[in-house]
This record gives structure tokens, sequence and C-alpha cells, in this order.
């Protein structure tokens, strides 16, 4: 099943994000066959992220949490909340990137 992750991020905490960057980013490289896509949401261009986003493929929510929970950036308290959504992608031709 498809999934879209939306993360809330604790707006007094962009150093946490900055110290742990590096690590997040190799853990979604890790995980790269469950996190089809991710990265940051910002307000506008130019500010700091406000959340993030990932796509998702995966058998449940539970399978998603526990995934989420190993992540440097929830670890280390960062996010605030997140939303997990069942996904049903319009155009099934088009790819993901």
């Amino acid at each position: 099943m498809l999934f879209a992750v939306r993360f809330h991020d604790k707006q007094d905490r962009p150093h946490v994000r900055q110290q742990q960057l590096r690590a997040h980013v190799d853990w979604l490289a890790r995980h790269r066959d469950v996190i089809l896509v991710g990265g940051s949401l910002r307000q506008q261009a130019g500010e700091n992220p406000v959340g993030g986003l990932w796509l998702v493929e995966a058998d449940s929510k539970p399978e998603i949490e526990q995934l989420i929970e190993s992540d440097p950036f929830w670890i280390h308290g960062l996010r605030e909340r997140c939303e997990i959504l069942l996904w049903s992608k319009a155009l099934p031709d088009k790819v993901l990137v």
C-alpha cells in the first residue's frame, strides 16, 4: 500500500535539524526500499522547514510508525507530530521520482 506521511516540526528546534541532517539523510538512504520519496516542506523559499513529507510503500501503518521511531529527527525531538494517510495515487502509469 502507498502512504503519505506528513511531519510537523517543533518550530523552536531548527538546531536539531542542522545537527541531525546528515544522520537523517543517511538513514533515509538505508530505507529507500520503503521511503520512495522524502523531503522538507517550507512556507516560502529560503525559510526554515516547517516539516517534511514522505511517500511510503508499506503493508501497514504500524510498520511506518516503527520506522519513524528509528529516524534521527524523531529520536532527537525535531518532530512535533506526524500524520500517516493512505494514499490513492492517480495516474498509475506516472512513475515516482
